[in-house]
């Protein structure tokens, strides 16, 4: 039996539109590690370390020898391989370049604060070796709910990490959590993370439910007056948000398994019909098509 080339320490995350994409960790982990919503990379296993550059690059050769030109896409594992150094990415872009030639499109996540080192002109040579798109969870617009969430970022940071990658020529993929901000700072999660969305112009944007699995403890530990919002609540706080965008030319995608209901389209062309699916799930959701509670999950 043919062993798969690549070495993993379970579990491994991904975007889901990189369900058909190698998944090849440059890191264990997350080297943040504290948002208290994230649950993520809290095993015991998922201690945050650098894949020596030898095993990444090995695993490069071993996919190019079993899976040669089926591999199209790649993405750069785990948490942040971002917060490697530009040398050590273009090494593993160039490798990817030579053993895989087949592949069009190389995606990792990014923290903001992974750029804060990194100058406009190394991102313009990590989108020159083929990293296209980063995925920024940027959860929220609001400084006082990314505080209460320990996200170690602000309005600003984000907002300045957003606008490096896109100078580069890097696509920009925005997640935004449906529910963070609680009951009580609900409204001013929508309107600032809109304006966050708004400043940026990303070219993708996905909004998810913010759910525990684990249990809610240690998110609540930081965030004790958190109070979920309801489904009632939650198209409300959509509709709040959508209504509030102003974006030219932006996939949109709130269709991961936490979320309700399932939205997409281009925003801005697809926006009134966005809003109208929003405001009947608000209005008579026994009528909108929502997902089944068992169908929901992580």
């Amino acid at each position: 039996m043919q062993v798969f080339p690549v070495r993993y320490i379970d579990p491994v995350f991904r975007p889901p539109s990189e369900a058909d994409s190698l998944i090849l960790p440059l890191t264990n982990g997350c080297s943040w590690n504290r948002c208290t919503f994230c649950e993520m990379y809290t095993a015991p296993q998922k201690r945050f370390r650098a894949r020596p550059d030898v095993e990444v690059l090995d695993d490069i050769r071993r996919s190019a020898e079993v899976l040669g030109t089926e591999v199209r896409r790649v993405f750069l594992a785990d948490g942040d391989a971002m917060t490697l150094s530009t040398r050590r990415l273009l090494d593993v872009l160039r490798a990817i370049r030579e053993h895989l030639p087949a592949v069009h499109r190389v995606s990792t996540y990014c923290l903001p604060r992974n750029l804060r080192h990194k100058s406009a002109g190394e991102l313009r040579e990590l989108a020159d070796a083929g990293l296209a798109i980063a995925y920024v969870g940027a959860e929220s617009g609001d400084n006082e709910v990314l505080d209460l969430v320990d996200k170690g970022e602000t309005f600003s940071t984000t907002i300045d990490a957003l606008d490096k990658l896109g100078a580069a020529g890097i696509r920009r993929s925005v997640m935004i959590l449906n529910g963070l901000g609680g009951a009580a700072l609900s409204a001013q999660h929508a309107d600032n993370s809109a304006r966050l969305v708004n400043a940026a112009q990303p070219e993708y944007l996905a909004t998810l439910v913010v759910s525990f699995p684990k249990g809610e403890a240690r998110f609540r530990e930081r965030f004790p007056a958190w109070s979920p919002l309801s489904m009632h609540e939650l198209f409300v706080e959509m509709e709040r948000f959508l209504a509030a965008l102003d974006l030219r030319r932006t996939v949109f995608r709130s269709d991961h398994a936490s979320n309700w209901l399932v939205l997409k389209g281009t925003l801005g062309a697809d926006k009134a019909r966005l809003l109208d699916q929003v405001r009947q799930a608000i209005a008579a959701p026994e009528s909108a098509r929502l997902r089944p509670a068992w169908a929901r999950g992580l």
